[in-house]
């Protein structure tokens, strides 16, 4: 019975974790872009010199 003390507590603190966690991230605008990352896979990336195509030969 002690074990399954120890587990809510265990949880609990856990839980309250995330949850600061979570708060956290959102206090400091980490979910405040959220159009752009869908985007930016439409841009084409820019060309390769060629210095970075005999870099990459070697």
């Amino acid at each position: 019975m002690k074990i399954l003390v120890i587990l809510i507590v265990v949880s609990l603190f856990i839980a309250l974790l995330f949850l600061g966690l979570f708060i956290w991230s959102v206090k400091s605008d980490q979910y405040s872009d959220t159009e752009s990352p869908s985007i930016r896979i439409l841009y084409d990336d820019k060309p390769k010199t060629k210095s970075e195509k005999s870099k990459k030969e070697k």
